[in-house]
């Protein structure tokens, strides 16, 4: 009885945050995209008043195209294991849209970083980061980016801010 509660939670989630069952088809009947088929990368574009401007870059790897839909998760990670860092990151209000991606193809979600040294030390409580951890929309396995800065470990402070995925 209760895994199937878990499951019915999970389900209910996963249609929350993508408009689709758990396992469902992406656009044009494609099968979702994995880790096996999308490969993380992360694009600087410029930076303003303690604003960096940047994206999480997914490149399909595969031979196949697959389907993806709205948010992955993004994060700072550090401490040479992996040990998140602070806050995940804030959705920022986008339109979801359902892609299809095709082999060599590329999809994108715009980030925003807030640079840590305008919050107070005692409130930020400053730590090096190492890079991103990047968790694709319905997956539970993250990938790695490699992106060192500065992240704050109060977790209530938000640093990072991220789109649904689009097109470039």
């Amino acid at each position: 009885m209760c895994s199937r509660t878990a499951a019915a939670v999970l389900a209910v989630a996963t249609m929350a945050l993508t408009g689709l069952p758990a396992g469902a088809s992406r656009a044009g009947g494609v099968a979702e995209c994995t880790n096996a088929e999308l490969v993380a990368s992360y694009h600087r574009s410029g930076a303003a008043m303690s604003h960096l401007y940047g994206r999480i870059v997914l490149t399909n790897t595969s031979d196949h195209a697959c389907g993806i839909r709205g948010y992955g998760g993004l994060s700072y990670v550090g401490h040479g294991d992996g040990t998140q860092i602070g806050a995940a990151a804030v959705r920022t209000p986008s339109r979801l849209r359902s892609l299809v991606v095709r082999p060599g193809a590329r999809v994108v979600s715009p980030v925003v970083e807030i640079s840590a040294g305008p919050y107070p030390r005692h409130r930020c409580r400053p730590a090096h980061v190492d890079g991103f951890r990047v968790y694709l929309p319905d997956e539970t396995r993250s990938q790695y980016v490699p992106h060192p800065t500065t992240g704050c470990r109060n977790h209530k402070v938000h640093l990072l801010h991220h789109k649904a995925y689009r097109r470039p």
